[in-house]
């Protein structure tokens, strides 16, 4: 309960002590004294001495005068009352004298009872305010409570100092004789009987007995003193307790106001939770079970019971589930406790299933998708999301609710679901590498390597040490198994070693612990494959990190570890000597044993010394070959691998003669410069092949890198291409553990012009797909904005602005979550006009094609867009609207068009312009006008320059001064030019018009200005083409500005220039390239413009290189404005050029997804051209599918089942033996062998999908750039197929959900002869007959289903479960089109499931097949008693887990289908599907409020007033949805996990309580709390109270 409850009872103390001198307190005392048998004679703390017992009180009896007949009270009190005048006061101090009352004689059973006939008394004539009363008397007996635990402490302490005193020091007896007083009256501390102990006569002593025996026998009469005062204690607190409960089972049946009801509950909860209190006496496990223990606990039950009673409702029965008295400690012996405790566990389980998704153990990222889902916080700074936290799994906990923590993590049992699932997805990542970046954002230091300061646990962190190396050494395992096999896997192992190497440096597992677990593992059952040398070649790619280091120089267990290292040494019996990988394995133990040597003296006793002689070898042949210079073009196998070898064991001289190979062709001076500008420039040779690289150590690497980096960045010389193409083929070889920053490294060199060319042509064209695949490319955008901002308004800086400009789009075309403009958020955005067009280009297609993955985002979203509109005057077509998302689409239509006003600018200002350029490029000017020109003229006049110049040729260039205009153009700013190219785009398109006007043809005009535009881009290259062709498709309002790009498109002069290009550039896969790299001369790579006064020689740039970005952009506006063979023409032209696109996967995925059901089936193809298909693993039948030849019918539903199992073997991750479906039977033969599923990226046999060479091994990164993963690239081809089959989104879903409805009956028959329908086990008559079994149109008719289970690895039953989670992920992929005809098929076929539709069935065999239906598919597969309503339910839901938050909008579709619902059936089929919704949208109260609106809908649609429900239904039996609704609105409220302190919103409590007033009257009084008025409802009594505080 909210703490704001309690102030009813903090405030009533304080009042009643205002009356402790008022002349009727003594009346009224004295009145209850007499009845109370208690004479004014007697003591106030007589009542102390009263015994607790029968026996004592009938001694003193008779020495007492005989109180009145109770039945005399009430006439005494009414005469006493008609003594005062105020009623109000006197009703206030009757209450506090009350309390005193019951303080004092609660152990006193007479008396209790007449204080009981009182209050019943005083109830009957309506004096009591049991509102004030009842919190006043609690907060009395929690003061006391108080007050005797400490007193109890005290005393505990000073016994504890006395029994820590010297043997000869005898204590007094002042030392441990203490009367105990508190300030309310209970019975003596030292019981009735027990008398004082007396102090001790030391003299009388000393002669008889020692010192220690005085001191011993002094404890132990202390220690019974303690134990008679906890056992005194103890029965005052429980008496007190008792007589409490009795009173508040009178009050509550008044009506109490909920704030007092929630009081009282609570406090009850509290008795219950601390029932054994030690400071409380109650430690004593003897005096438990006494009869004042069982009497208490049973009225508090009572107590309880009362409040929560169904009839009455006083607190909601979800108040038990979220106190946590399930979880008591020490359970009493109490029958009654007991089945309270049952019922809310059975109430709490209820609740939690409609929490969590069906499958949840199952749901597990994928790394197919960037929709990772992320710790996020509102209102946090751009930089600080950088920084957070992924949470990629979540634990329930027992109420359902997903948490995550590392303090959560480590408490996980290891072999627990929890546990596997866990594991289960850091193997997977481990598996299919994905970026950095995640495993930065999920992994946690390894508390031995944790500073102090770090030693807490980390908030956002769900995995632990002992996860990351139990995955680590799966892996291994895996790759042992997969090399026995005499599979070629040295592919994995490398990938693998990165990210090993990655792991282990970042300190996320403890090293140690690894070895000693991999020894346990190799030498336990899997002691038979160890066979080769690959653990110690593992190892060896380690050994220098510093952590390894000092765990085998100077941890307490080096030796150990050493020893441990040196036993996975095997001797290599490969039957290839030469084979470089063999020569490698077989000298690694050489390499380990002299790296160990080198460490630590102590353990070189262990040492081999047949393998320190075997080094030997290595230094001789070293001697002989290594040490001259080396042809790396013509080195044998051998060779290679003994240079692999000497990169483990002598690394500098091995780093140092590549060197030596790159700069082995001199230097020469840089043709065309003056002597004063002499400049050095490397000869080229041959880069090194990705084959030698390959098997270099990392450790030559990383040494290899500095040296180059030193080399290119630091050096006068002008470095080799070769040397630039080596270096990024180490960085692209070894992703995780090469990968460096190079703006935060080279920060200061940035300064020399040279090295920012430098490091902006390696990023932009070589190193794009890296800083993706790490997560950098938001920072490196924010970076390279810096530098735009710089230069832009700098004049003459032409050529690093535009290639800052042109890296910048990429950068920002190749974004697909969402980004800020601004690496702080604010403030307005710094990129130029241009870039400002792309990012509302790239909003719209990541919004469109994938989503708003955060409802965060959203609020910096329109932050993002103002800031980009403030600086931005670009009014987008209507063409290009329609097809952005709506969110993007109703911000931007309201922008006023501008363009007329651009035109009258320029009217205005033509007249002076036309003046200005006369002078200025007239044939004859002079020279030296153009420093005037640039001087005096105003930048309002210069930016129609261009414009001006195009006036004055008229068709004919050679009229004008190109040198002064091209001379103007150089020496202005790079942001001027721009300003130029925009207004020269709206004057031309208007001068177009004024043409066709004064009667020339279209063809003339277009003539005209294509010989313009000549002079500018071919004849003299004089301003930017790329920037030209992104302003003239922006202008797509004007019909004649396509037709004018596709004509400079198609130009011979651009056509030899992009052939020139790729015949210099080589095969788009850079790396692969193996012949000297040929320079282009500067001024034929960029054109005048660009390298105006520069000198430094280009390496990848070129003009023709800086259309990739554009290209596409291009195909998008020609689709929009429908002309569709002008894109199809565009694409066929330049197929071969965009295979240079760094992203061209990327491309086609999103242009087939942006434009679906809009794309006609010739452009379709034409697109999937763009791609090298031989290298896609697209499915064998595709091609066949998508032919234009064929008529469009829609796939077989073998082609979608091959597809999804497909994903099942290569994006899902594989289950292991302990998180199967099938673990409950524990049979040999429904535990998985997990070796029998083909390895990651492997082919299953000849019957897989896909052509051979599509997946033949482990893919390293640099072979799958875009997207980044195998993972990914295996769905997002599986994307592909969908968007491009020629048939509708409602055919495909529809087959989709046909296989899923049918998946668990089809495999089963098929795969193990099953026939007929499969009976649930152990099902009565009241359950029907499995749906799914008796289906008439499943898959059962094909043959080949046996070979597709086969296949896959899995058993039927596992094989069904995965291929439902593959759908759901497919389906989330996919454009919002088949979200809605998902929606659509899977609400159809739920109302269509025959036992819902049959009207003979009663309404509670309906309820107990919907909860047989709605288990897990996982444990239906294996009784084979799957449903189609169960694989529907598990579909959504795996489609629901991997779905951005932004499309969660839609799932509205499938509750609106349902309705009307007529049945608790279906109402429970909703709550099933939407209920685990709920959570994952507390974060936005839009949405929550929306699908708990829809939700109560239907509710009301059974048990509304007006509801059409055939049969009557009891509100008890959904008592469980009752249950959630309180819950899930908890849950919102708090914005998390559910706390003590957790309200309702009261906005949803309004929505509720609308909702409600439409609900019968049995329904509506259970959700009577989920109101907003304070007089019914406990949680708005609690916003009224917080209110009252906060204002007060």
């Amino acid at each position: 309960m909210d703490q704001s409850q309690r102030t009813v009872a903090a405030a009533t103390p304080s009042s009643s002590r205002s009356y402790q001198f008022h002349p009727a307190r003594v009346a009224i005392i004295d009145l209850f004294n007499l009845y109370l048998g208690r004479g004014n004679r007697q003591k106030p703390d007589e009542s102390a001495r009263d015994p607790p017992n029968k026996s004592q009180k009938r001694v003193h009896a008779p020495n007492r005068d005989s109180p009145p007949r109770n039945e005399q009270f009430i006439s005494d009190f009414e005469q006493l009352q008609s003594q005062f005048d105020d009623p109000d006061q006197l009703r206030t101090i009757t209450e506090s004298v009350l309390i005193s009352m019951v303080m004092q004689c609660s152990n006193h059973v007479p008396r209790a009872e007449f204080l009981l006939f009182a209050l019943r008394t005083l109830c009957r004539i309506s004096y009591i305010n049991w509102d004030t009363f009842l919190p006043s008397l609690l907060s009395s007996v929690s003061a006391a409570e108080a007050s005797i635990s400490q007193a109890a402490q005290a005393a505990a302490g000073s016994s504890a100092t006395s029994s820590q005193l010297p043997s000869n020091a005898v204590p007094s007896s002042s030392n441990y004789h203490s009367t105990n007083q508190t300030s309310l009256l209970l019975p003596s501390a030292h019981g009735i009987g027990s008398p004082s102990p007396s102090g001790n006569e030391p003299g009388s002593v000393t002669a008889l007995v020692r010192a220690s025996d005085i001191a011993r026998a002094g404890q132990t009469v202390r220690d019974n003193a303690m134990r008679n005062n906890q056992r005194v204690r103890a029965a005052a607190i429980n008496c007190l307790r008792q007589l409490s409960c009795k009173i508040i089972l009178i009050g509550v049946e008044s009506s109490l106001k909920p704030v007092t009801h929630a009081e009282v509950f609570q406090y009850m909860i509290n008795w219950l939770l601390n029932w054994d209190r030690r400071d409380l006496g109650t430690d004593d496990s003897s005096w438990r079970s006494e009869k004042t223990l069982a009497e208490w606990l049973r009225s508090c039950l009572d107590v309880i019971w009362l409040l929560v009673e169904e009839g009455k409702s006083r607190i909601p029965f979800y108040e038990l589930l979220r106190s946590g008295l399930q979880f008591i400690e020490n359970i009493p012996d109490d029958e009654a406790l007991f089945t309270l405790i049952m019922e809310i566990h059975r109430r709490r389980d209820e609740m939690a299933k409609h929490m969590l998704m069906l499958d949840q153990h199952l749901h597990c990222p994928t790394f197919g998708t960037h929709r990772i889902s992320s710790q996020t916080t509102a209102n946090v700074s751009v930089e600080a999301v950088a920084h957070l936290r992924y949470s990629p799994i979540t634990y329930p906990s027992v109420l359902g609710e997903p948490l995550y923590g590392e303090d959560l993590a480590m408490s996980i049992p290891k072999g627990s679901l929890d546990w596997e699932r866990a594991v289960r997805c850091i193997r997977h990542a481990i598996r299919t590498t994905p970026s950095p970046d995640w495993w930065k954002r999920v992994l946690v230091v390894a508390p031995t390597y944790r500073l102090q300061a770090q030693a807490g646990p980390i908030p956002g962190a769900v995995f632990t040490s002992d996860m990351i190396c139990e995955a680590i050494i799966d892996r291994i395992v895996e790759l042992l198994k997969l090399t026995n096999s005499d599979a070629n896997c040295w592919q994995d192992w490398l990938v693998f070693s990165d990210i090993f190497f990655f792991l282990i440096k970042s300190g996320c597992t403890d090293f140690v612990d690894l070895i000693d677990k991999l020894v346990l593992r190799l030498n336990g059952a899997d002691n038979h494959i160890l066979r080769t040398n690959h653990v110690t070649w593992l190892l060896s790619q380690i050994i220098r990190v510093e952590l390894v280091m000092t765990a085998l120089n100077s941890d307490p267990k080096k030796v150990e570890t050493t020893r441990n290292i040196l036993s996975f040494h095997r001797e290599d019996r490969n039957s290839d000597p030469n084979n470089p990988q063999s020569v490698l394995l077989d000298f690694v133990s050489s390499c380990q044993n002299l790296r160990i040597w080198s460490l630590s003296a102590t353990t070189r006793a262990y040492l081999n010394n047949e393998q320190l002689l075997k080094g030997k070898q290595i230094d001789e042949w070293w001697r002989s070959k290594g040490e001259r210079m080396m042809d790396y073009m013509n080195m044998d196998d051998r060779s290679i691998g003994m240079f692999w070898v000497v990169s483990y064991t002598m690394a500098q001289p091995a780093s140092e003669t590549v060197m030596n190979w790159l700069s082995s062709a001199g230097v020469a001076e840089l043709p065309g410069l003056t002597p004063n500008e002499r400049v050095m420039m490397t000869q080229e040779v041959t880069p090194l092949p990705m084959s030698l690289l390959s098997g270099f150590s990392i450790n030559l690497c990383l040494k290899l890198a500095l040296q180059m980096e030193e080399a290119l960045f630091v050096s006068q010389v002008v470095p080799s291409i070769a040397m630039v193409e080596t270096y990024t083929r180490l960085l692209l070889i070894s992703p995780h553990s090469m990968f460096r920053s190079h703006f935060s490294r080279n920060a200061s060199l940035l300064s020399k012009p040279g090295v920012t060319l430098l490091v902006l042509e390696i990023l932009n064209y070589r190193l794009l797909p890296l800083y993706r695949y790490q997560g950098k490319s938001k920072a490196l955008m924010y970076d390279v904005t810096k530098i735009i901002s710089a230069l832009k308004g700098k004049r003459g800086d032409h050529r690093i602005f535009r290639l800052a400009e042109n890296l910048c789009m990429n950068l920002i075309l190749s974004l697909r979550d969402f980004f800020s403009v601004k690496r702080e958020g604010k403030g307005p955005t710094e990129f130029t006009e241009t870039l400002n067009r792309i990012t509302i280009m790239t909003l719209a297609i990541t919004i469109k094609t994938r989503g708003i993955a955060d409802a965060d985002h959203l609020v910096y979203l329109q932050t993002m867009l103002e800031q980009i509109l403030a600086t931005s005057q670009h009014t987008w077509s209507e063409k290009t609207l329609r097809h952005f998302p709506s969110l993007l689409r109703d911000t931007l239509k309201g922008r006023v068009d501008k363009r007329s006003l651009s035109i009258q600018a320029w009217q205005q200002a033509e007249t002076t312009v036309l003046n200005q350029c006369t002078q200025l490029l007239s044939p004859s000017a002079e020279p030296d006008y153009v420093m005037t020109y640039l001087s005096h003229s105003f930048p309002q006049h210069r930016q129609y320059l261009c414009a001006g110049a195009c006036l004055l040729m008229q068709g004919h260039p050679d009229k004008i001064n190109s040198a002064n205009l091209t001379r103007v153009l150089g020496e202005v700013s790079p942001e001027e030019v721009t300003s130029n190219i925009y207004t020269l785009v709206d004057v031309m398109l208007h001068h177009v018009h004024v043409d066709l006007q004064q009667g020339l043809t279209l063809k003339d005009a277009l003539l005209k200005h294509g010989a313009n535009l000549a002079f500018f881009f071919w004849t003299h290259e004089i301003l930017p083409l790329d920037i030209f062709l992104l302003a003239l498709i922006d202008r797509d309002d004007d019909q004649h500005a396509l037709i004018i790009a596709i004509s400079l498109l198609e130009r011979p002069e651009l056509m030899q220039r992009i052939q020139v290009y790729c015949t210099n550039r080589g095969p788009p896969e850079h790396w692969l390239f193996t012949q000297v790299f040929k320079r282009n001369e500067l001024q034929k790579a960029l054109g005048n413009h660009l390298s105006w006064k520069d000198r430094y020689p280009t390496f990848f740039d070129d003009i023709a290189a800086r259309l990739l970005p554009v290209i596409p952009l291009v195909v998008y506006r020609l689709i929009e404005n429908n002309a569709m063979e002008a894109a199809d023409k565009i694409l066929s032209t330049y197929s071969n050029f965009l295979a240079y696109h760094p992203l061209r996967f990327t491309f086609v995925r999103d242009i087939l997804a942006y434009f679906y059901g809009y794309l006609p089936r010739k452009l379709v193809v034409r697109i999937l051209k763009v791609l090298d298909l031989s290298k896609i693993p697209f499915s064998e039948s595709f091609p066949h599918h998508i032919s234009t030849s064929n008529a469009p019918t829609c796939p077989p539903l073998d082609y979608f089942a091959a597809l999804l199992l497909n994903l099942v073997n290569n994006v899902i991750p594989p289950l292991s033996s302990s998180s199967n479906c099938s673990s409950r039977s524990g049979s040999a033969a429904d535990i998985l062998n997990s070796s029998a599923r083909p390895p990651h990226g492997k082919v299953p046999g000849p019957a897989q999908p896909g052509p051979p060479n599509a997946s033949e091994g482990q893919k390293a990164f640099y072979q799958i750039q875009d997207p980044g993963t195998y993972t990914q690239l295996v769905l997002d081809t599986a994307v592909i197929e969908i968007l491009s089959l020629p048939v509708s989104a409602s055919q495909i879903v529809s087959s989709l959900v046909q296989i899923i409805v049918n998946i668990q009956s089809t495999l089963i028959q098929s795969g193990n002869g099953f026939q007929g329908a499969a009976n649930g086990v152990g099902q009565g008559s009241v359950l029907p007959t499995s749906p799914s079994g008796g289906s008439t149109d499943s898959m059962c008719a094909s043959r080949s289903t046996a070979s597709f289970v086969s296949r896959s690895g899995y058993t039927c039953q596992q094989l069904s479960c995965l291929l439902i989670q593959a759908c759901g992920l497919l389906l989330a992929q996919l454009p919002p089109d088949f979200h809605t005809q998902l929606y659509m098929e899977t609400s159809r076929v739920t109302k269509e499931t025959w036992w819902l539709t049959d009207g003979k069935r009663s309404e509670g065999e309906l309820v107990s097949a919907v909860g047989y239906a709605l288990m897990d598919p996982t444990w239906a597969a294996q009784d084979n008693t799957s449903t189609a309503i169960g694989n529907i339910v598990a579909l959504l839901h795996a489609f629901f887990s991997n779905l951005p938050q932004e499309w969660l909008d839609g799932t509205h579709v499938i509750i609106k289908n349902l309705r009307p619902v007529t049945s608790v059936a279906m109402l429970r089929v909703a709550f099933r599907i939407m209920g685990p919704l709920l959570p994952r949208l507390a974060n936005t109260h839009t949405l929550f409020n929306k699908t708990l609106a829809l939700l109560l809908s239907t509710l009301v649609d059974v048990f509304g007033k007006n509801s059409q429900t055939t049969v009557p239904v009891e509100a008890s039996q959904i008592a469980d949805l009752i249950d959630f609704l309180h819950h899930v609105v908890h849950y919102e409220g708090q914005g998390g996990a559910v706390q003590t302190s957790s309200k309702p919103r009261p906005d949803v409590l309004a929505l509720i309580g609308r909702a409600a007033d439409s609900l019968r009257p049995d329904v509506q009084h259970l959700l009577s709390h989920l109101k907003t008025d304070p007089n019914s409802s406990i949680y708005a009594a609690a916003h009224q109270n917080t209110a009252k505080t906060s204002t007060s």
